[in-house]
């Protein structure tokens, strides 16, 4: 299994708690009096934006009426939900929304990412993740940048491991050619990606868009990721970047949107030996 995240915990214990309210047809205002708290609050507990006190969770188990089972797992992802992440010890120096989303992929089992400019983060050097850093923000306190560049380097941790994250990435041409860092940064970032390619070959897959194909739908979007869970209950996420926001969405319609662009994009990428191959011989140029 996924390591267990305390974000995913929170998550689920939400999105089961406004299950159960949809079952039972109140709004969010009528469970909010339940709970002695605001309709607002109400919506953060359910989005798993906000982790619900032991007192409102008690009144909304009682007016809900769970049975024993199901209040035992509540309790149980109520438990798991007070623990720390890794990411936890970062909250100076990034967004709630970005630590949410470190919480996902921590506990996730697959991420599907599609990138038009950078190799994934997931996926990059110490070096290329300094070069990134460096020109998203070229005046970073050094002691900023070594926490950023460790807590990638934690992320990349998923890869390996008992029961690794399962990663798809779907990447332009272009990222192959950028030289993010500078010739001798980019041809180590490439022959840094072979290496992965080849000792991830189970859960590991890269798939390059070469130049020559087709328009397709995120051609001219941002980097974006669709997080998926093994549980059935958790539905698939996306996260977006663009230069000047981030966002977790976990609008179903908007979702399948961002997983229609990115199954379009996929569609247009070589197969993983072509690819291989593609970026072998963007590294001998580099040479």
């Amino acid at each position: 299994m996924a390591p267990e995240s305390p974000t995913i915990a929170i998550w689920e214990l939400g999105l089961r708690l406004r299950e159960r309210r949809y079952l039972l047809g109140l709004t969010a205002t009528e469970s909010g009096r339940l709970a002695r708290c605001t309709q607002a609050h109400v919506s953060e507990i359910e989005r798993g934006r906000t982790r619900a006190t032991k007192d409102k969770l008690t009144r909304l188990i009682k007016a809900y009426e769970f049975d024993a089972d199901e209040t035992a797992e509540l309790w149980k992802l109520h438990e798991h939900g007070g623990q720390r992440g890794w990411w936890n010890k970062y909250t100076g120096i990034f967004s709630n929304e970005l630590l949410r989303f470190f919480g996902y992929e921590h506990g996730a089992e697959s991420v599907r990412t599609y990138s038009g400019g950078l190799i994934p983060g997931l996926l990059q050097t110490e070096e290329y993740i300094r070069a990134v850093i460096r020109g998203a923000a070229p005046n970073l306190r050094l002691s900023e940048e070594e926490l950023r560049v460790t807590a990638r380097k934690t992320r990349q941790q998923r890869l390996a491991g008992d029961d690794p994250l399962h990663l798809t990435a779907v990447i332009s041409e272009a990222t192959l050619r950028q030289r993010v860092g500078g010739i001798a940064v980019l041809h180590g970032q490439l022959e840094h990606l072979m290496t992965l390619m080849e000792q991830h070959s189970e859960n590991l897959d890269v798939r390059v868009i070469p130049f020559t194909a087709g328009g397709f739908d995120a051609l001219d979007g941002s980097s974006f990721h669709l997080v998926g869970f093994a549980s059935p209950r958790l539905p698939t996420l996306a996260w977006q970047e663009t230069i000047t926001s981030t966002a977790l969405i976990d609008h179903t319609m908007t979702v399948r949107e961002y997983t229609l662009a990115y199954h379009q994009a996929e569609e247009r990428a070589l197969d993983r030996e072509e690819s291989l191959r593609l970026i072998r011989d963007a590294a001998k140029e580099l040479s």
